[in-house]
């Protein structure tokens, strides 16, 4: 059995499905679970990598490099931020020419090399200045690590950072190629494909701040990294290994392109007349999705001028664009309300990687005489992420499909607003424990216990479960086909800008209250305040995600072949695909009468 193409390539080829030798596919031997499995292991091995980086990293900054927290929350937020906003550097490559195979084995590469250097750059004795004792540290005389020492650090942190990227952006895209969305029992396994991606690469996470950050802190940063490093190059040797049961997708050329070509032409035409119809506009009868009347000035760049028409340049993608691709570029500018509400989840989360791993080097962390890194608090993040995905996969779905009849059972917007409920719910929660623990600290001189800080792991952990599975389905679905893989890093980029978003506001809330707030002595600071700001912004953001998710229309579903041999396409609405275009039409005309 082959896998049939729905497309074209360059307009002609357009979501071609062929082995690793380029022939047509065999369902049988190609694609599904297997194939998946092996791809998403490079993603096992980037997230332990990278969590087992991000989780103890300041600690490491704070404890042998003497850098301040406020500074070292930075780095570790900005090394999180261009790691996620790589990703969109991945995942143009792999859209206009690489493809996504290859983008991902390159990126593992690179990656491997990264910690390969961080490795050498926190074992080398010359990278790190000179030890500081108690005594130096409360009179605050330590000496900070200067440039040259940075130097081999910050390579290593921003290689691994390029590599990082290039895989989260193009490993989700290229495990869901191996399932047919055309065949009724693959689309099935693909409804819970994101959640086990995301349920197997928790695990990686747990190993990385269990076993890795104990490591680190206990036999050597050195043993840490290198052992990340080690698994990395495993993770491409398997990929690698796997080519023969992959299903690829041809790159189809750059989807930026795509976008400023439409826009421009747009901007071009500004002043010609809309048609009398949509149906006039340039190749409407070939569109490869449905036309819709939103962003109607877009339509513009579809528009047959007259001299279009008469030297019979309408294939000329430079003088007059395609229905389907102004729809294109219509999606993708759907994506951005969406997008911009998601910035603050990450945000939020960010705190779980800076002064939350803070506050537990200062709160009672033994278990009888065994001492608990505070890197390893963060496990209790994964625990709960792992919990609330295998709920949702085992209970809330199943149960939301009986009362909705709709397949998904929860759609990928309202998992998004019940990430973001809990993400405020979980600033609350932590400023309340920090306003406690600063208190008891100060006035009783006692230690609270660090499983308090279980309260906003756990709340960010079920937020995560949902936010991250819903902003990926919802960003690899709403997204054209061919423009999957940059749309994966649309997504990534909302990780991003939520890390750089959580440095700027360190820097404005130390500025603001004279370093008053973040301060290297928590007891001595208001970090509660700051917990407090974030609670109220993240209220603020659910509060405009509500509105711009009402206002959201889902993508249509990819044409399938009924019993009836009838082609059909059909949205989340159940309305086919000639009943929607039947209403924007009766509206693009009514937009057009005076």
């Amino acid at each position: 059995v082959l896998v049939e193409s729905h497309g074209e390539k360059d307009d002609s080829n357009e979501g071609t499905v062929v082995d690793f030798r380029g022939n047509p596919v065999d369902k049988s031997k190609t694609g599904g679970w297997l194939a998946a499995g092996l791809i998403l292991g490079s993603e096992l091995s980037e997230r332990i990598c990278v969590m087992g980086i991000s989780m103890n990293l300041v600690t490491y900054l704070v404890g042998d490099l003497h850098i301040s927290a406020a500074k070292s929350a930075t780095i570790v937020t900005n090394f999180m931020g261009a790691l996620n906003l790589l990703g969109l550097l991945g995942g143009f490559l792999a859209d206009a020419k690489l493809g996504r195979y290859l983008t991902v084995a390159l990126s593992a590469s690179i990656t491997a090399l990264g910690v390969i250097l961080l490795t050498l750059a926190t074992t080398i004795p010359s990278m790190r200045p000179p030890y500081c004792d108690d005594y130096r540290r409360k009179h605050h005389e330590c000496i900070e690590a200067n440039g040259r020492q940075l130097a081999l650090l910050y390579a290593a942190l921003y290689t691994t950072a390029l590599g990082g990227g290039g895989i989260k952006s193009n490993v989700s895209g290229f495990g869901s190629d191996q399932f047919d969305v055309g065949d009724p029992k693959e689309e099935k396994a693909m409804i819970f494909f994101f959640n086990r991606f995301y349920f197997g690469i928790s695990l990686g996470s747990l190993f990385a701040v269990i076993v890795l950050v104990y490591i680190q802190d206990n036999v050597g940063r050195g043993w840490g990294y290198g052992i990340s490093a080690v698994t990395m190059v495993i993770a491409v040797a398997v990929l690698i290994c796997g080519t023969p049961w992959y299903r690829f997708k041809k790159p189809q050329g750059s989807p930026l392109t795509i976008v400023w070509r439409v826009l421009l032409l747009a901007l071009k035409k500004k002043n010609q007349p809309y048609p009398s119809h949509p149906s006039l506009l340039n190749d409407y009868d070939n569109r490869k999705v449905p036309y819709t009347p939103r962003f109607k000035f877009l339509d513009k760049a579809a528009i047959l001028d007259d001299n279009c028409a008469a030297n019979a340049e309408k294939n000329n993608p430079w003088l007059v664009s395609t229905v389907t691709h102004v729809e294109e570029v219509k999606m993708v500018i759907k994506l951005l309300p969406i997008w911009s509400t998601c910035i603050l989840f990450w945000t939020i989360y960010s705190q779980m990687t800076t002064f939350t791993v803070e506050q537990a080097t200062i709160m009672h962390r033994k278990i009888g005489s065994f001492v608990i890194p505070a890197g390893s608090f963060s496990a209790f993040l994964i625990i709960s992420i792992l919990l609330f995905t295998s709920l949702n996969e085992k209970f809330f779905v199943p149960l939301a499909r009986k009362i909705t009849h709709n397949p998904q059972g929860i759609t990928s917007l309202q998992r998004i607003g019940i990430g973001l409920v809990f993400s405020v719910a979980a600033m609350v929660g932590a400023a309340m424990v920090e306003k406690e623990r600063r208190e008891i600290a100060v006035e009783k001189e006692v230690k609270i216990s660090a499983f308090w800080l279980l309260v906003q792991f756990f709340l960010v952990g079920a937020g995560e479960a949902f936010a991250y599975v819903g902003q990926l389905e919802f960003f690899i679905r709403e997204a054209p086909d061919r423009m999957k893989s940059m749309s994966t890093g649309l997504f990534l980029s909302t990780i991003s800008m939520g890390f750089f978003v959580s440095s700027l506001l360190v820097s404005i809330v130390d500025h603001v209250t004279n370093r008053n707030w973040l301060r290297n002595n928590l007891n001595k600071g208001k970090l509660n305040n700051f917990y407090w700001l974030l609670a109220v912004l993240g209220f603020l953001n659910f509060l405009v995600f509500l509105i711009f998710a009402s206002r959201h229309q889902y993508k249509m579903q990819l044409p399938i072949e009924p019993e009836s041999g009838e082609k059909e396409l059909k949205g989340l609405n159940g309305e086919t695909i000639q009943d929607m275009e039947k209403k924007a039409s009766l509206q693009a005309v009514g937009e057009v009468e005076p």
